[in-house]
C-alpha cells in the first residue's frame, strides 16, 4: 500500500569524521527509537542528480519495540547535498521525504504509525555517504552536457627518445625589465629566463643553461657569473624552504632544452619505444614511457591520449589526427580494469569508467558563504577595459586580475575562487552575490570566461549564500561521451604594466584519475617547477604565468623549471603539491576544494547551532550520528514500488513478505531482477571505488597518482 507523505524539508545533516582515508559510509545505519525499537536504513539508491539535488530511494526496516518483528519498506526522497571533494564525501544537507511504501501493510492506522516514525526520527540523525558510492550509483539520462563546440586540433606533438625538457612560451618571447633581477626577463613563460650581458640564462631542473637566443641553442652553464651565483643562492634557499627545510638531495640531470612558442606536448621514451601487449586485446602499449601511447596490431596505427583527447598517426613521429572517443578501435574498451593502462578507460566511450567520470563532472563542490565576512579584491591594469562576449549580452574585462563581467550599466559581476560577487560599478564596492549573470550559460568555449558557467548559486538567506562549482570550473569538461581537459582554444593574455593570465589546455600532459581528477605529467622530467614553487603574487624569480586552470589563482613559480629524466620513485611533498614518480600531483585537501581556507566560507557546515541559520532558514542543533548496524549486511534493496529484496552470498534473491514476516525466494527471471542486479553491481562498484580511493590516499600521502592498478572489477586565468 502506498501513501503520499506530507513534504517535510528537514535538516538531514551528515558528515565525514576522521582522516580522509578512514572508512566512510558503512551501511546499513541504525537509528534507535523509544521502547527499544530501531529504524534501519540501507544504502540509498540514487536515481538522478541535477545540480546539488539528488532524487532517490532507500530500503528501510522499522522495529517499533524490541519484541516486535521488523517491517520492511522504502522511503523516496529529494535530497540536497553539500560536498567535500577533498575527502570524497557527499553530505546530504536537507531532504524532502516525498513518499513511503510498506507493501503488505493494509491497516491504515498501522501505516500511519510507520510513516510518523520515519518522518519524526530519520531527520534527527546524522548519516554518512561516500561520494564514490554516489558516482557509481547514478546513471546519466539525457543530460544535455557535452554539446559545446571545443577545438580539438592536435597541438604540436613532439616525440623524443632522450632526456628532454619542454619549455613553453605563450607566443614569441615577451621581454620586460624585472626590477628584482635588474635584468630583462621573459615574462610569458613559467620558466626563469633572464638576460645578463649578451647571454640568456635559464634555470631548469636544478641546472643553469645559457644561450644567445631564447628559443634555441641552450647548453649547460658551467661557469656562473657573480650575479648568477647570487640568484642561484636565493633559488636554492627557496628550494630548501619548499622542501620542508631540507636541502634537495635529488641529483640534477642534464637534458636537452626544447622551446616551443606554440601550444605543444612532449612524448618521451627511455630509448627507442618498447611495446608490450594488453591481455585480451589487439593493442600494444609503450612500456618505457609515462605517456599513454598505444599501437593497434592489425593496422599498426599509433594512438596517444593527451588532455583526455585521442590522436592517431601512422607512427610515433606523427603527423597526428584527432579521433573522437566513440570512434576508437573497439579493443580500447576491452582494456582490463586493474591492468597497467586502465587509467585511459575514463576517456573511452561506453566504459563504466567513462560514465562515472561524467557523473563526477556534474557533482559540485559546495560551500556556505557568509555575506558579512567574505570579501574580494579586484585590480585593473589601468582603467577597466571591457569587450563583448560573443552570443551574449555580457562584456568581459580584459585587464583585470579576476574575471569581471558587465551585464548592464550599473550591474557588474566578479568571480573569485568559485565565489560570485556583484557591484554597481566596475571598481566596487563588491558584495557576495546571490545571483549569476543572466547570460552566463550562453558563454561560448571560445571565450576565456567559459569556465564561469560552472559556478552556481543554489540558495540564499539574509546571512548566507549557498554556492558551488563543478569540475568544469577547473577545466574538466564533458565532451560527447567522455570528459576532456580544457577547451582546446587559445586565449590571448593581457600583458601590460601588470600581467594577467588565461586558461590553457596544452603543455602540461594532463591525465585523468577517477579519484583526484586531472594531474600534470611532464614525461620523464618534472618540468618547470623542479621542487620549489609558490602561489599568488609577491616577489619571486619566476614568471607570473597563466598555468593550468585548476589553480586559483594561477601559480607563480619562484623560479624556472626543467626537470629530471628517469626521475624514478623520488618523492617530494611541499604541502600543496606532491611530486612523485614523474608527475606533479595536487593535494586534494587544498586544491581539489578551492573553498578551503577562504575567510567566511565553509564546506563542512555541521555545527548549526542556534543563530547560525540553516540552509533553508531552519535553525538546527547538533545531532547524534546514526550507528553502523552490527548485525546487518548491506544487502537489502528497494524497487520503485517499495518492494524490498535481499541478496545472499550465492547471488540468490529473496523478496520480503511483511504479512508472514518472511523472505521468500523468487525466480532469477523475475522482472525485478534486472534492476536489482544492476543496483547491486553499482553498489559493489561504489564500494570498490571507495576502497581504492582510501588505499591510494594512504599509499600516496594525499597526492593524485596516475596510471594503472585501477578499480577492482569494474591555468587558470584571473579568477
Amino acid at each position: 500500500m502506498s501513501r503520499k507523505l506530507f513534504l517535510v524539508r528537514s535538516s538531514f545533516v551528515i558528515f565525514f569524521v576522521g582522516a580522509a582515508f578512514s572508512t566512510v559510509a558503512q551501511w546499513p545505519k541504525n537509528i534507535p527509537i523509544k521502547n527499544g525499537g530501531k529504524i534501519t536504513i540501507y544504502q540509498p539508491q540514487p536515481e538522478n542528480l541535477k545540480g546539488d539535488k539528488i532524487v532517490g530511494r532507500a530500503a528501510v526496516s522499522v522495529q517499533r519495540t524490541s519484541t516486535v518483528d521488523l517491517i520492511f519498506g522504502a522511503i523516496f526522497f529529494d535530497a540536497w547535498i553539500s560536498t567535500d571533494k577533498s575527502s570524497r564525501t557527499a553530505i546530504i544537507d536537507s531532504v524532502n521525504i516525498t513518499n513511503s511504501k510498506f507493501p503488505g501493510v493494509t491497516d491504515t492506522a498501522d501505516l500511519n504509525k510507520l510513516e510518523t516514525i520515519i518522518q519524526t526520527e530519520v531527520p534527527k540523525w546524522n548519516l554518512e555517504i561516500s561520494l564514490d558510492a554516489l558516482v557509481a550509483s547514478i546513471r546519466l539520462e539525457n543530460s544535455g552536457f557535452g554539446s559545446d563546440q571545443f577545438k580539438n586540433d592536435p597541438p604540436k606533438i613532439i616525440y623524443k627518445n632522450k632526456p628532454t625538457t619542454l619549455v613553453i612560451l605563450d607566443g614569441e618571447p615577451k621581454i620586460q625589465k624585472d626590477k628584482n633581477l635588474d635584468a630583462d626577463r621573459v615574462v610569458n613563460t613559467p620558466s626563469l629566463i633572464f638576460k645578463e650581458g649578451s647571454l640568456w640564462n635559464m634555470y631548469s631542473g636544478g641546472i643553469w643553461y645559457k644561450s644567445t637566443a631564447v628559443t634555441e641553442g641552450w647548453t649547460p652553464n658551467t661557469s656562473l657569473s657573480t650575479k648568477l651565483k647570487s640568484v642561484n643562492d636565493q633559488v636554492k634557499k627557496q628550494e630548501k624552504e619548499n622542501n620542508n627545510g631540507e636541502a634537495v638531495s635529488a641529483k640534477p640531470e642534464l637534458t636537452d632544452i626544447l622551446v616551443s612558442t606554440v601550444p605543444a606536448e612532449l612524448l618521451q621514451t627511455k630509448g627507442e619505444a618498447e611495446y608490450k601487449s594488453i591481455k585480451g586485446t589487439g593493442l600494444l602499449y609503450v612500456s618505457n614511457s609515462v605517456n599513454d601511447i598505444f599501437k593497434e596490431i592489425s593496422t599498426q596505427k599509433v594512438f596517444v591520449l593527451l588532455g583526455g583527447r585521442w590522436y592517431s598517426a601512422v607512427d610515433i613521429e606523427g603527423p597526428w589526427k584527432y579521433i573522437a572517443a566513440d570512434k576508437l578501435p573497439e579493443d580500447f574498451a576491452k582494456i582490463p580494469e586493474g591492468s597497467e593502462k586502465d587509467n585511459v578507460l575514463a576517456n573511452v566511450s561506453g566504459t563504466d569508467a567513462a560514465e562515472e567520470a561524467k557523473i563526477d563532472a556534474q557533482i559540485p563542490q559546495t560551500a556556505k558563504v557568509d555575506r558579512k565576512t567574505t570579501t574580494v579584491k579586484i585590480e585593473y591594469d589601468g582603467s577597466p577595459k571591457f569587450s563583448s562576449i560573443e552570443g551574449t549580452s555580457l562584456e568581459l574585462a580584459e585587464n583585470s586580475n579576476l574575471t569581471v563581467m558587465k551585464e548592464s550599466p550599473g550591474k557588474y559581476f566578479a568571480l573569485d575562487n568559485g565565489l560570485w560577487f556583484k557591484a554597481n560599478s566596475a571598481t566596487g564596492p563588491w558584495i557576495v552575490s546571490d545571483e549569476r549573470p543572466i547570460d552566463v550559460e550562453k558563454i561560448p568555449a571560445s571565450s576565456s570566461a567559459f569556465n564561469t558557467k560552472y559556478v552556481y548559486v543554489y540558495e540564499s538567506t539574509p546571512e548566507y549564500v549557498y554556492t558551488g562549482y563543478t569540475p568544469g570550473y577547473m577545466g574538466s569538461y564533458i565532451y560527447g561521451p567522455t570528459i576532456v581537459y580544457g577547451t582546446g582554444f587559445y586565449y590571448n593574455p593581457w600583458y601590460g604594466a601588470m600581467d594577467f593570465p588565461r586558461p590553457v589546455t596544452w603543455g602540461f600532459g594532463f591525465s585523468y584519475n577517477p579519484w583526484y581528477g586531472w594531474s600534470m605529467g611532464f614525461g620523464f622530467n618534472i618540468g618547470f617547477m623542479h621542487i620549489g614553487f609558490g602561489f599568488g603574487g609577491g616577489f619571486g624569480y619566476g614568471g607570473g604565468w597563466f598555468g593550468p586552470g585548476m589553480y586559483r589563482p594561477p601559480y607563480r613559480p619562484y623560479y624556472g623549471g626543467g626537470g629530471y629524466y628517469g626521475h624514478g620513485g623520488h618523492n617530494i611533498n611541499t604541502g600543496n603539491i606532491n611530486i612523485g614518480g614523474n608527475q606533479i600531483n595536487i593535494d586534494r585537501g587544498n586544491l581539489n576544494n578551492i573553498y578551503n581556507n577562504h575567510k567566511g566560507v565553509t564546506t563542512k557546515d555541521v555545527k548549526r547551532g542556534p543563530g547560525s541559520g540553516g540552509r533553508d532558514g531552519i535553525r538546527n542543533s547538533n545531532r547524534p550520528s546514526a550507528k553502523p548496524s552490527t548485525n546487518g549486511n548491506n544487502n537489502v534493496f528497494a524497487d520503485r514500488n517499495g518492494n524490498t529484496f535481499q541478496r545472499d552470498n550465492k547471488g540468490n534473491w529473496n523478496q520480503r513478505n511483511n504479512q508472514s514476516r518472511n523472505w521468500n525466494s523468487i525466480d532469477r527471471n523475475n522482472i525485478n531482477m534486472r534492476d536489482m542486479n544492476r543496483d547491486y553491481q553499482r553498489r559493489d562498484r561504489g564500494k570498490a571505488r571507495t576502497q581504492n580511493y582510501q588505499n591510494r590516499s594512504s599509499s600516496y600521502g594525499g597526492g593524485s597518482m596516475r596510471g594503472g592498478g585501477g578499480m577492482r572489477g569494474g591555468g587558470g586565468r584571473r579568477r
